[in-house]
């Protein structure tokens, strides 16, 4: 295991409100997220307090990161440090309200760094500028300086639920297929890296075409489909050893598009036997398989809701690919999807509340977003090709595939908020698809 996923899993810790109660307030700072355009809070993070001798740098990135994070949501606007009027020189020190308000920001991010040896600790405040009182209580985080991006991660998260009322998502990865090479002779291979795409890590080589990772409940395995025999098969990856089984190989069957149940413990999946492709849902510890559907259309790409209760998959069986929903435990299914135009890769939302998918309709290529029961139908992108949509673990933003027209075209990814808002592509290292959002680490 390397000694990035060591400081990943083993040394972060929460230590939890250690500064004296916040104020009883009624701020009026909280950002209320619709559909319709948002104005950016206007906020400052100065430079974190280096507190210690040789934290000066690691105090410059951390207040960067968490900047980055902030202003990556479309939600915040950074004030620039050369229009600030008070500087932070001691974490302990009382705000200038009217300084801080003199700038329009409203609201302050302070910090503290000290590193000790190979030990980092990271403590933070943030202030209702206007109101004059402090969010919350303080926080502080305890690590390794590895693991300092973690660190701003998670601070960065604690000021968005603070003000926006909602869980965070800036402390979580993406485990994606690399593609490298021309279109004709693509060479794809897993790969994990922060939400951002810092701390990239390879977790298979290029031999065999890789498709479709999708991460565990706890976010420490990865399910994916392999060609390496030649045949799909569903193959479950340890994401610290690196170590992989195939999941399913019955004697003349091909398994793919799996996905984890909510407590981890089973995979749905297809599994095409004799021509036929229905879903299968297998006990990981037993390996013993349940049959959910029987019909003689193709049905794939399950997802299972929130509370393991029901799945939502595509399937044929209409004529054309439309989203079904049915109980867990198979059985009668019903469609969602009325549109026009065919529909896939339906993903439930961490929330509960949408189902996201792939749309195609008139040559173009949509990201779209619905109730569970089909209703209110959002596309939130168009393009050549768009696919693939992985909801962040709050349930705000969704990541998926986006590839660009002719023989030299690429696939990269992309992200947009579930409003519509705030399309982006994320910064990955060469070209990828088919993206999985971990839960917050």
């Amino acid at each position: 295991m390397s000694r990035l996923l060591v400081t990943l899993t083993m040394a972060l810790l929460t230590l939890g409100p250690w500064l004296a109660p916040a104020q009883a307030q009624n701020t009026p700072l909280r950002i209320e997220i619709t559909d319709g355009v948002i104005e950016p809070l206007p906020y400052a993070v100065p430079e974190f307090v280096a507190e210690t001798q040789g934290s000066n740098q690691v105090a410059k990135d951390i207040s960067r990161v968490i900047a980055e994070d902030l202003n990556g949501t479309g939600l915040f606007r950074e004030i620039p440090a050369k229009a600030h009027i008070s500087s932070i020189t001691n974490f302990g020190s009382p705000v200038q309200y009217a300084d801080w308000k003199a700038i329009n920001a409203q609201a302050l991010i302070t910090g503290g760094v000290a590193v000790r040896g190979n030990e980092l600790e990271v403590k933070f405040r943030v202030y209702d500028v206007f109101a004059g009182t402090e969010l919350g209580n303080g926080l502080r985080f305890k690590g390794t300086v590895d693991g300092w991006r973690r660190m701003a991660h998670k601070v960065a998260d604690a000021v968005y639920s603070r003000i926006t009322g909602e869980g965070g998502y800036f402390d979580s990865r993406v485990v994606y297929v690399a593609e490298t090479g021309p279109k004709n002779d693509r060479k794809k291979r897993l790969a994990v890296m922060d939400y951002d795409g810092a701390n990239l890590q390879y977790l298979t080589d290029s031999s065999a075409i890789v498709l479709a990772p999708r991460f565990s409940p706890t976010g420490d395995r990865v399910l994916y489909t392999s060609y390496e025999t030649g045949f799909p098969q569903v193959y479950v990856l340890d994401v610290g050893s690196v170590r992989r089984k195939v999941l399913s190989n019955e004697s003349g069957t091909m398994s793919f598009a799996p996905r984890f149940s909510p407590d981890g413990k089973s995979v749905v999946m297809s599994v095409t036997e004799a021509g036929n492709t229905d879903l299968y849902q297998m006990d990981i510890g037993s390996g013993r398989r349940q049959r959910l559907t029987s019909t003689p259309s193709i049905e794939t790409a399950p997802s299972y809701s929130p509370d393991g209760s029901k799945i939502v998959f595509e399937s044929d069986r209409s004529g054309t690919q439309q989203l079904y929903i049915m109980n867990a435990a198979g059985g009668e299914a019903t469609r969602i999807s009325f549109g026009k135009g065919r529909y896939g890769t339906p993903v439930w939302s961490p929330r509960g509340d949408l189902i996201a998918f792939t749309k195609q309709h008139n040559g173009r290529f949509h990201i779209g977003v619905m109730r569970t029961d089909g209703s209110e139908e959002r596309l939130l992108t168009a393009s050549f090709l768009d696919e693939g949509p992985t909801w962040s673990p709050n349930g705000r933003v969704i990541m998926f595939t986006r590839e660009t027209r002719g023989a030299g075209g690429a696939a990269t990814l992309y992200s947009v908020d579930v409003s519509g808002r705030n399309l982006k592509p994320v910064k990955i290292s060469g070209g990828g698809s088919d993206p999985s959002w971990s839960p917050l680490q």
